[in-house]
């Protein structure tokens, strides 16, 4: 997508002397309220009474589900809600697939009964979910009542869609996101996400995840505040610090196929730069601009130097059971080829925060 829609961030904020520590929650909740308070005050102001829907458009590894939890993390589960179109596929595919399930299917079918519109029959549409193979894409009607039936279960809560429009088609036939969009009466705009692919790479092989809470994390280029050692493997691993989840400290891993790098999704990242040149065209509705990198050369006189990524490596204490974290400067070539820094999420979300503060008090007026 053309980098001209993506104005440089800036994060400078007058009074503001801190170096936060923005892989601790609590620091990373102080860090927020200093740099976009107001901002936070507002979203928080609207939602004790409204809602929206945004739209995340991003290539894969951008980033889309890290922002949502940053912002959830800012004003409370309670009040928002990420939703994965994978995710909502997968979960009918279980109840469609589970013959003790015979009640939720029933609920399932008459919701789609009622509000699935296509010119495919829905006993064929639901047939290619039942049998549909992980690379084939479902009909663009079935997921968007699916969508709808999903956005029934977040009632009273925003909710962020990530994986819809996913294809051209979904695009192109504006039919589709108008009668998502009208299907709740609170504003609706899409949030684009621009990342280097340099920076996709090195997070999709070094990314990490905790097992119980499903927080990402990186052992390159996102540290957790412990880091624990196997003396088996003789490898290192982060622990998960999220206040919320039940089992915190437990062992972030892997995710299967990561550690082929951005290869082996490169026509998966073409067709969703595709889909965000297609859809940065379409009037109406809001969009919401953020940028994960910053030229190097600029980069001082607009955020503060704990804000950018660093690269992290680990080695043994002198005692052979401490963990030692060695933090390195990491500069990466965007992809108009200048040297640039990636920037850690927080400062991103803090620009996502005042975006959409602006949006829905717009939408007020």
């Amino acid at each position: 997508m053309d980098s001209k829609y993506f104005k440089p961030l800036n994060t400078k904020t007058e009074g503001v002397t801190k170096r936060f520590d923005l892989a601790d929650p609590e620091e990373r909740k102080e860090y927020f309220s200093a740099k976009a308070g107001g901002a936070i005050e507002d979203i928080k102001k609207y939602l004790a009474k409204g809602t929206f829907v945004a739209y995340l458009l991003g290539k894969k590894n951008s980033g889309k589900g890290t922002y949502t939890k940053l912002f959830m993390e800012v004003v409370g589960s309670d009040k928002a809600a990420h939703v994965s179109v994978g995710d909502v596929v997968r979960s009918v595919e279980k109840i469609f697939q589970d013959s003790e399930r015979a009640k939720e299917k029933e609920e399932v079918m008459k919701f789609l009964t009622s509000h699935y519109r296509g010119f495919i029959p829905l006993s064929e549409a639901i047939s290619a979910l039942e049998s549909r193979s992980q690379e084939k894409l479902l009909p663009s009607e079935l997921i968007l009542s699916l969508l709808k039936m999903e956005l029934d279960k977040q009632a009273g809560k925003a909710v962020f869609i990530d994986g819809f429009p996913r294809d051209l088609d979904q695009v192109s036939y504006a039919l589709f996101l108008r009668d998502l969009m009208g299907y709740r009466y609170d504003p609706d705009f899409f949030v684009f996400i621009n990342i280097p692919e340099s920076v996709i790479d090195e997070r999709m092989k070094y990314r990490v995840v905790c097992p119980s809470c499903q927080t990402p994390r990186n052992t390159r280029l996102f540290a957790t505040k412990e880091v624990g050692y196997n003396a088996e493997k003789e490898e290192f691993y982060l622990k998960c610090d999220n206040p919320d989840c039940k089992d915190k400290g437990a062992r972030m891993v892997g995710k299967e196929g990561d550690s082929a790098g951005i290869e082996s999704i490169r026509g998966r990242l073409d067709k969703d730069d595709a889909v965000m040149d297609k859809a940065v065209g379409l009037e109406g509705v809001p969009k919401v601009f953020l940028r994960n990198s910053i030229p190097a050369g600029t980069a001082k006189e607009n955020v503060d130097d704990y804000e950018i990524t660093p690269a992290y490596s680990y080695k043994l204490g002198s005692d052979d059971k401490s963990v030692e974290v060695v933090e390195d400067s990491w500069v990466i070539k965007d992809d108009d080829g200048v040297d640039s820094y990636s920037l850690l999420a927080p400062p991103v979300a803090v620009s996502l925060f005042r975006q959409i503060a602006d949006i829905l008090n717009k939408f007020q007026e």
